[in-house]
């Protein structure tokens, strides 16, 4: 599978304004790109559909405090983009670089999967 490194504004727009929600802790905005049906998968959990998002993204990480940072973006295929974040923190090991790799329909986001 070939990717294709891109700037951050030529990711489509419903991953830019999750990323920007997601490092203001914006759960509502965040929540408005989600299919009604998306998915979420992150430290080994599964979350379906905007109930269990928006519950997601109201707790993941509330225990710390962090700030994230716009690394890398990739274009996989029409459909499928990778964002690199980092985040430092106060969390255990107190750095990551955490891909955020989407999935997206009808410019809505179907799946979101959280990982290294």
């Amino acid at each position: 599978m070939t990717t294709t490194d891109v700037t951050p504004d030529q990711l489509p727009s419903a991953v830019r304004t999750y990323l920007r929600a997601h490092a203001a802790r914006d759960v509502d905005t965040a929540l408005m790109v989600f299919a009604p049906d998306a998915v979420v998968r992150d430290q080994g959990q599964t979350f379906r559909g905007t109930d269990e998002v928006g519950d997601f993204l109201r707790h993941a990480g509330a225990e710390f405090t962090y700030t994230t940072e716009l690394i890398g973006a990739r274009r996989v295929d029409d459909t499928r983009w990778v964002a690199v974040n980092r985040l430092q923190g106060d969390f255990p090991g107190g750095l990551a670089e955490l891909d955020y790799r989407f999935t997206l329909a009808d410019d809505l986001v179907t799946e979101l999967v959280i990982g290294s």
